[in-house]
């Protein structure tokens, strides 16, 4: 499921990336590869806040709906 599904606070695992090329890399470097545990934080104007890694993201929620888990 997209990780827009998740609640603030709740915790899972990344299992896939999708979208273009381009996208893939550009989260893969913000840190979401598959098997990295991930936590939303807050979900609110469009944006997520994700803690992963041991830092906070924030993300539009096209990019959001992008990242699977």
């Amino acid at each position: 499921m997209p990780l827009t599904f998740l609640k603030p606070g709740e915790s899972s695992i990344i299992t896939r990336i999708g979208g273009k090329p381009q996208t893939r890399k550009f989260l893969e470097g913000l840190g979401f590869v598959v098997g990295a545990p991930i936590t939303v934080v807050s979900a609110m104007g469009g944006n997520v806040i994700c803690s992963i890694k041991d830092t906070r993201v924030a993300i539009s929620e096209e990019m959001a709906k992008k990242i699977y888990v």
